[in-house]
């Protein structure tokens, strides 16, 4: 029986990364057995110029009858004179609410052989182990929208059901790991991150009564993710403070090119991509890191196809090339040579043989 993966390679490095994590997918079944149907799709800037639309009813169809999605990412400057709602993350927006995936979970350990390529002093990565948790579909990313030529309105808000239901997948994720959770809000300030607060004390110590639970401000959190990162276990949090302190957490691990997501809904079906943008200034290049989107794949065969087996397969055949010596540019050391993104994604591939 083939299951069905759909891939949204989208623009810039997307197409190239995303081509890397297919090898990895053809060479999972070949290697376990299974059979994976792969159609592609348009997604972002590539589905404006085809299609104009960012998530065409194509891609929208594709990802319908798919067991999970796999993204590469969207967006670039050739696009940012289109109007707002026609812009390539309008596509990926699209794409979220369609799958109605509300949590977005990037794992963040630094592999202890890259902790040179971290600014980040290397007696403060040791231990480090971080699962993020970023409410995906509510917050001012979402809110009500105005403009004037002299002023501009994003609204925040969030229900108790939203805040409830990423909660669970933090508590769930906690309670398989050390069952610590680390909850980063605004309190002192906004009233939403009031609300996430009074029902974090409310939810967690009655579903989770094991899972220790600690409270953040979100300049403190920003501030301790580089100063003792090795405290975190898992963190919550809303969706614009967890778009950045993912972004910040990369620095943890060296690269961005190193860091999977993976953003799930209350089912199995989930959209997976690297955290990572569209690199318009390497694309075509054979320079970008594939082992993010590779990760990634990961995750999909782990989160939507219950493949534990073929999931540690694959991140150990990512350990294995990066403890033989392979850096794509962004992992080099000074003077250290570097492969390109295809050798990189073959030599990984080959590893699961």
């Amino acid at each position: 029986m083939k299951t069905t993966i759909a891939i949204l390679p989208g623009d810039g490095i997307g197409t190239e990364v995303t081509r890397e994590a297919v090898k990895i997918l053809d060479a999972v079944a070949q290697k376990f057995g299974h059979e994976f149907d792969l159609p592609e799709g348009l997604v972002g800037g590539a589905g404006l110029d085809a299609e104009n639309n960012p998530f065409p009813q194509s891609a929208a169809d594709i990802c319908a009858g798919s067991a999970a999605v796999l993204l590469g990412a969207v967006g670039g400057p050739k696009w940012d004179d289109v109007p707002t709602e026609s812009r390539p993350e309008r596509g990926l927006l699209r794409l979220r609410a369609a799958l109605n995936v509300f949590a977005n979970l990037r794992p963040v350990a630094p592999h202890p052989v890259l902790t040179g390529t971290s600014p980040i002093r290397a007696d403060l990565l040791e231990g480090v182990d971080i699962m993020v948790v970023r409410e995906l579909t509510g917050g001012i990313y979402f809110g009500k929208k105005e403009r004037t030529a002299d002023s501009a309105t994003d609204v925040c808000t969030y229900t108790r059901s939203e805040i409830e239901r990423v909660l669970r997948i933090a508590g769930k994720l906690a309670t398989g790991r050390r069952g610590k959770v680390t909850s980063v809000d605004k309190s002192n300030v906004l009233e939403t991150s009031r609300l996430w607060r009074e029902v974090t004390n409310e939810l967690m110590p009655v579903e989770f009564p094991d899972i220790e639970v600690e409270h953040l401000l979100v300049d403190a959190a920003a501030m301790h993710l580089l100063s003792r990162p090795a405290d975190f276990d898992v963190i919550v949090t809303e969706n614009m403070f967890g778009d950045i302190l993912t972004d910040e957490a990369s620095m943890l691990a060296g690269s961005m090119g190193m860091l999977p997501s993976a953003s799930l809904n209350d089912g199995t079906v989930g959209l997976y991509e690297p955290i990572h943008g569209s690199a318009p200034d390497i694309a075509g290049q054979d320079k970008a890191n594939p082992c993010a989107a590779i990760l990634s794949a990961a995750m999909l065969l782990r989160h939507s196809l219950n493949l534990e087996e073929e999931a540690k397969a694959v991140e150990d055949a990512v350990t294995h090339a990066l403890r033989d010596g392979l850096r794509t540019a962004d992992i080099a050391a000074a003077g250290e040579p570097a492969v390109g993104t295809a050798d990189m994604g073959s030599t990984i591939a080959a590893a699961l043989a």
